[in-house]
């Protein structure tokens, strides 16, 4: 059962040696620290960066318009509002080059509080990244989905943005969560692909035999049937809402469905709709700031097309 962390270190040694990735890289993403949360821990691939985040993303662009198949890391989202414009520059490449220039690159970076990181550790970046025109936007909830989600996000011909939630980094797979391939002894898993602590120098990791998962981007996962009442959510939120529902229906038998939406843009309009049609209620639950909220667009398209159907 692999954590958040390793799923996404596997999904990045997966990209590196059978989807074309060239290069993972950001600040300490390489050796000896493989990232402030070791997702990058004995990639092949990996290299570390000056702190520099819009020189990490210019490089990302520069690289991807080169031919080659990056995967960048911002530390931490809260030092990704200063590359706002390149961020746009890479969004609408396809569009201003007239559909010559694609610019397959993945930003990942991790968002949300749940680590005690205080003013600078501890933003959410959803509302920000949606309204960048031409991002494809993901973020997991789990270990499969974050393995999954990254191999569709290396494969995309234009660029991702992978929200990975750090408050869920270090959280083990569930029931149906495992990822293929994977040992099913943790022990064993951490054995073959976690560095040990002290001296790295020797080190090398002992990759299990993964098999491929491409979760599509733009598809939803509805983790609770419900009849009552549609709840949508994504990220960190997405274990609390299960959570929540399951004590609401053991001690008032309310019946909630629990969405996840998994991909914030494109997102799954129809499964929501669907949802909202057989419920005639519906709740936005996200990690983030009351305005300008992500959560907030949902609900006015809800209220626009879905008026009728909503009690």
């Amino acid at each position: 059962m692999a954590t958040m962390v390793q799923a996404i270190r596997m999904a990045l040694h997966v990209g590196e040696e059978r989807l074309g990735v060239t290069d993972v890289f950001g600040e300490d993403v390489g050796p000896p620290l493989g990232g402030v949360f070791t997702a990058t821990q004995g990639l092949r691939t990996a290299w570390n960066t000056p702190l520099d985040e819009r020189g990490i993303v210019g490089t990302a662009i520069g690289l991807a318009l080169a031919g080659q198949c990056p995967v960048a890391e911002i530390q931490f989202c809260d030092y990704a509002f200063n590359t706002i414009d390149l961020l746009k520059l890479a969004g609408g490449m396809l569009w201003s080059s007239n559909g010559d220039w694609n610019c397959p690159m993945v930003l990942m970076t991790p968002v949300g509080s749940g680590i005690h990181g205080s003013i600078y550790h501890s933003h959410s970046f959803d509302g920000q990244a949606t309204r960048l025109p031409g991002w494809k936007i993901v973020m997991p909830s789990n270990p499969r989905d974050a393995y999954g989600l990254m191999l569709s996000a290396i494969r995309d011909p234009n660029p991702v943005m992978y929200l990975a939630p750090k408050a869920l980094l270090r959280q083990k797979a569930g029931p149906g969560e495992e990822i293929p391939g994977e040992p099913s002894d943790e022990r064993l898993l951490s054995k073959l692909i976690d560095a040990p602590l002290g001296d790295r120098s020797q080190w090398v990791p002992q990759w299990p035999a993964l098999e491929d998962l491409f979760i599509p981007i733009g598809e939803a996962r509805i983790v609770r049937p419900g009849a009552q009442l549609t709840l949508v959510t994504y990220g960190r939120m997405v274990t609390l809402c299960r959570k929540a529902a399951d004590d609401l229906f053991a001690e008032a038998g309310l019946d909630v469905e629990v969405i996840d939406l998994r991909s914030l843009h494109p997102y799954d309009w129809p499964c929501i709709k669907a949802s909202v049609e057989k419920t005639g209620k519906l709740l936005v639950v996200n990690e983030d700031t009351e305005i300008t909220n992500f959560g907030e667009h949902l609900l006015r398209r809800a209220a626009a097309e879905l008026f009728y159907h909503l009690e």
